[in-house]
């Protein structure tokens, strides 16, 4: 019987989360209220208080059960640890800005309590992860500054990265930022280069020249509208082949 009862609780449970769950990411954290949860997953609303104690017990346990689903998918995608501790900053980095964007409402309800004396639970057992690959990586010999120094460089950069992209219009979102502030972090915390080949001689003639047309009034404003669409061309497309069309 109590087995039975047990059984039960948990299903209870499990329906409930998974109804605030997807309330949140249609509609953000004011979509989620104990009537429409318990709408949603059929039960009665103090059923809700029973289980969690209020509503922000109940988006804890909505956030706890994502952060674990997105553990558990990188550890399906990645099983076994890369012999090189910096490319597993890498993995990290990308697995993190990849759930944030994925699932912006969520990532909100964890990290928008960073700047608070008391960070979300799930945002300290992320950084707990982060520091065990930081300790890897300063095992190897690799690490340039103290664990914690580097801990915080990158989970700010990392936060910083999800935060700026998704206050972007989805279509408008540059996708390469994301990789350009990983590697300006790795390059800041660890002794290996940043991946990737240097950017080809055209791309930085062309921002070079970007950054000085304000300087030059040769231009007529046609002429300077032009080579700015050209330059930003040059910028985007990266090294082309002569002809191509």
């Amino acid at each position: 019987m109590d087995a039975d009862r047990s059984d039960a609780a948990a299903v209870t449970h499990h329906r409930v989360v998974a109804a605030a769950a997807e309330l949140l990411a249609k509609g953000g954290p004011d979509a989620v209220s104990t009537r429409t949860v318990a709408a949603a997953a059929g039960v009665q609303s103090p059923t809700i208080y029973r289980i969690f104690g209020h509503k922000q017990g109940l988006l804890d346990a909505v956030a706890a059960e994502g952060f674990e689903a997105y553990v558990k998918s990188h550890a399906t995608r990645h099983p076994q640890r890369p012999s090189d501790p910096v490319q597993g900053i890498r993995r990290g980095w990308d697995a993190h800005v990849g759930f944030g964007l994925a699932h912006p409402h969520l990532y909100a309800l964890v990290y928008a309590q960073m700047r608070s004396e008391t960070p979300h639970p799930v945002a300290v057992n992320a950084t707990e992860m982060l520091g065990r690959r930081v300790r890897r990586v300063a095992e190897a010999g690799l690490l340039r500054v103290a664990e914690v120094q580097a801990a915080q460089l990158i989970q700010a950069g990392a936060t910083g990265t999800v935060f700026t992209l998704l206050g972007a219009p989805e279509d408008e979102r540059d996708q390469a930022l994301s990789v350009l502030a990983r590697e300006a972090m790795i390059a800041a915390v660890t002794t290996e280069p940043p991946a990737g080949e240097d950017p080809p001689v055209p791309v930085t003639a062309a921002i070079r020249l970007r950054a000085a047309l304000p300087h030059t009034a040769a231009l007529t404003t046609p002429e300077h509208v032009l080579l700015l669409e050209w330059l930003d061309r040059i910028v985007d497309d990266g090294p082309r082949r002569p002809g191509r069309g």
